[in-house]
């Protein structure tokens, strides 16, 4: 069976260097690159769908799901020129068919009621809704047009967990074949965020295998302040990061999941040639199937964004980020001289 290989991270935290690496053994490639799918865990998601249908579940609150996840694919698969959307091209171009089908599956009752969302008048609305009432006085009520409503009719969803979970599991698996996974294994960035992995038991087999990466929260600062310029949404002023940083990693539930594996970025660097067995061992392949070996993922070149922190102009800095992340810091094996215009 082929895999479903998921990188992911906590925002600059290296976790495009397991792509590339994982691209260097034979048969693994990423045919995108590191273009991020985002459907799961994006607002209006599969994640908010599920947490729509199964938590205080209503009619009307089980249309606005509904209706929010399929404007929200829809803009996945059309927007062109959007970083995470294009599916259409990124994806397949079968994604909304699927998508249609998936919504159609969920959608149990339909229903000639309507609330107060359908209710909100467009300027074409606020016209339809004048002359109704014209057309209303002129015929003293004899006539009555029908209201005009922002959409319809309702989806209606009352599904249960087991319902949801075997329907979306069928979804997804359409989804990986789109993209080819019975012909492949496929690496699917950022398909999963650390804050919610605790939900992948509900959608994955045990083909799935899912590579957090952590790294050194000093240098994700220092780097993102004085190389990058502000490219990751992260706080400049480090006392705020300090907090943004343990709130973020606050919000993680403990997983017990063993096809999550919990990478350090600096392992890839300083302990090279253990990290790739332990990567190939995950895979279930032999050391020999790496047959690309630093061609996509160069330890060399990757110290560079390693100990930045210990550049004198950063260490007022650090030492906040030492006391206040002490937990997150990385203990490296030798200290090295470093060059901020190197990072990349």
């Amino acid at each position: 069976m082929n895999k479903i290989i998921i990188p992911t991270g906590y925002m600059g935290s290296g976790s495009s260097a397991i792509t590339d690496l994982i691209q260097e053994f034979e048969g693994y490639e990423a045919s995108h690159g590191t273009f991020e799918y985002v459907f799961m865990h994006c607002p209006g998601g599969v994640f908010d769908l599920e947490d729509k249908l199964l938590i205080g579940n209503n009619t009307i609150r089980s249309d606005e799901a509904l209706h929010t996840f399929k404007d929200s694919m829809w803009e996945l698969y059309h927007r062109k020129f959007w970083w995470p959307g294009n599916y259409k091209k990124n994806l397949n171009p079968d994604f909304w068919r699927v998508t249609e089908e998936y919504i159609e599956e969920l959608w149990q009752y339909h229903s000639n009621y309507f609330w107060y969302m359908q209710e909100k008048l467009t300027p074409a609305g606020f016209v339809k809704m004048a002359v109704r009432k014209v057309v209303r006085m002129i015929s003293a009520g004899r006539i009555n047009l029908k209201r005009p409503l922002l959409y319809e009719p309702m989806m209606v969803s009352l599904v249960s967990p087991e319902e949801f979970y075997e329907k979306t599991r069928e979804y997804l698996d359409k989804v990986f074949k789109l993209m080819g996974l019975e012909e492949k294994n496929l690496i699917v960035d950022q398909l999963l965020l650390p804050f919610n992995l605790w939900r992948a038991k509900n959608y994955f087999d045990d083909n799935m295998e899912c590579f957090v990466v952590e790294r050194d929260p000093r240098d994700v600062f220092i780097s993102n302040k004085y190389a990058w310029l502000d490219q990751v949404p992260y706080p400049l002023e480090v006392h705020e990061f300090c907090d943004y940083y343990k709130r973020i990693r606050a919000m993680e539930k403990e997983v017990d999941n063993p096809h999550i594996h919990k990478i350090c970025f600096e392992d890839m660097v300083y302990r090279y040639d253990e990290t790739v067995a332990h990567v190939a061992e995950i895979l279930g392949v032999d050391m020999s199937a790496h047959v690309a070996g630093k061609t996509k993922f160069d330890p060399d070149k990757s110290i560079q964004n390693t100990q930045l922190f210990a550049d004198e102009k950063y260490r007022e800095e650090a030492q906040v980020i030492e006391r206040e992340l002490a937990e997150y810091l990385y203990d490296f094996p030798y200290e090295r001289k470093t060059d901020i215009s190197k990072v990349f």
